[in-house]
């Protein structure tokens, strides 16, 4: 879109925000919920389990919004931090349908609102007036982005001992996308900045500071709560600080090959279920890429499928599963230094995709995909492993386990 239709859009969205709802804003100075942290209460609710639909690379959860809930479609991001959705008003780049889109209702936030303090904000943002709209400003970091006004609103939540309550939270309206996902409505944020629902219903006393998830390839659930810390055969290795809160980062790691040392060591690596695959920087990609190839049989032909998975192998016949293929491929796996006899294991189910007959690698080059020089582990890694971000201990765990 060419900069003049780009700002008579935004333009529209202005008057639309400022005419459509003239007692839209929230009022300005009652207490932030979200600035101090309600002590948990011994009775509170334990957990929220909510099921994901859809396939790898387009795993997604419902989440009911409004006194009178409408249900969207909501791709799950352990590596974002603020929620939100695709708006119901004069919007720039939005893929979803007008039905399946956000529409506020006199309850756009205020920026003088200490709701607005800990949202991401424009680079040259400035609150003129204080009923003047809380904008927010997400970059990703693959250079996708989001951009919109900041709303208020209900939803209700049904927790494991089956008590249901119904509690306010802040995301974004978002009119401006860069992000291609036509398959939600937009992002819901679990990581554990401010913003994010993980923090806002942890700070409200529902739920402990803790979420996950538990990934197959079809099916799955992400929780927000405690429930699965005691799972059994659960491990544990330390989270390491992050200059972005919202990041679940952990290593060093090194990585075994068939059960035996390697020289790549030293990894730092972000948990990001953003991510469909996996992504290593320039310096460790190629030494895993040798290590998984070494030993393909001739008769395979090395083939660039397309930019979404580069590396795949074409054989004298197609290939229908992996089962067909797994004997060419030897298992990795994670080993951290801070954390002994502590593994993420990683047989090639949980590497390699079939797609048209061939095989394809799921791990990519972080630098051909405009993710700088960053280690990523994405939901390929995940598949069949409950995974546990325990913010309270500082700490992330897992167990192999079918997420059925």
């Amino acid at each position: 879109m060419d900069l003049k239709n780009r700002a008579f859009t935004l333009a529209m969205l202005f008057l639309f925000l400022l005419f459509s709802f003239p007692f839209t804003f929230i009022e300005a100075n009652r207490p932030f919920f979200n600035l101090t942290t309600t002590p948990l209460n011994n009775n509170r609710p334990s957990s929220i389990v909510l099921p994901i639909r859809g396939t790898l690379g387009r795993y997604n959860v419902s989440l009911n919004i409004g006194d009178t809930p409408k249900s969207f479609e909501l791709e799950f991001d352990t590596a974002g931090d603020l929620s939100w959705i695709e708006c119901d008003a004069p919007c720039v780049n939005c893929k979803t349908p007008i039905d399946k889109r956000y529409k506020p209702h006199k309850n756009i936030v205020a920026c003088a609102d200490p709701l607005c303090a800990p949202v991401p904000k424009p680079r040259n943002f400035k609150c003129v007036k204080p009923n003047d709209p809380c904008n927010y400003f997400v970059k990703y970091a693959d250079k996708d982005s989001t951009s919109g006004v900041i709303v208020q609103d209900n939803i209700n939540l049904k927790f494991t001992n089956n008590v249901v309550k119904k509690t306010s939270i802040v995301f974004g309206c978002g009119y401006d996308q860069t992000y291609d996902a036509d398959f939600s409505s937009g992002i819901l944020g679990l990581g554990n900045g401010k913003s994010s629902i993980l923090s806002q219903l942890h700070n409200l006393g529902l739920i402990a500071n803790v979420v996950g998830h538990c990934l197959r390839e079809k099916e799955g659930f992400i929780f927000l709560g405690d429930e699965f810390n005691s799972a059994p055969g659960i491990v544990w290795a330390p989270m390491l600080p992050s200059s972005q809160r919202s990041l679940y980062t952990i290593g060093p790691a090194n990585i075994l090959f068939n059960e035996k040392p390697t020289s790549v060591t030293g990894l730092e690596l972000i948990f990001d279920t953003g991510s469909t695959y996996t992504y290593l920087n320039d310096k460790f990609y190629q030494p895993v890429f040798d290590l998984v190839t070494n030993g393909l049989p001739k008769t395979w032909t090395e083939i660039v499928r397309d930019e979404s998975l580069p590396i795949c192998w074409k054989g004298p016949k197609p290939f229908r599963t992996i089962g067909y293929v797994r004997f060419y491929f030897k298992p990795l796996a994670l080993t951290f230094t801070s954390s002994k006899n502590v593994q993420f294991e990683l047989p090639p189910e949980s590497y390699l995709s079939i797609s048209e007959g061939k095989v394809c690698l799921g791990i990519l080059k972080s630098s051909a995909n405009n993710l700088r020089q960053l280690n990523i582990i994405g939901d390929i890694f995940f598949l069949d492993k409950l995974v546990v971000y325990d913010n309270e201990k500082k700490r992330i765990g897992w167990v192999s386990r079918k997420c059925a």
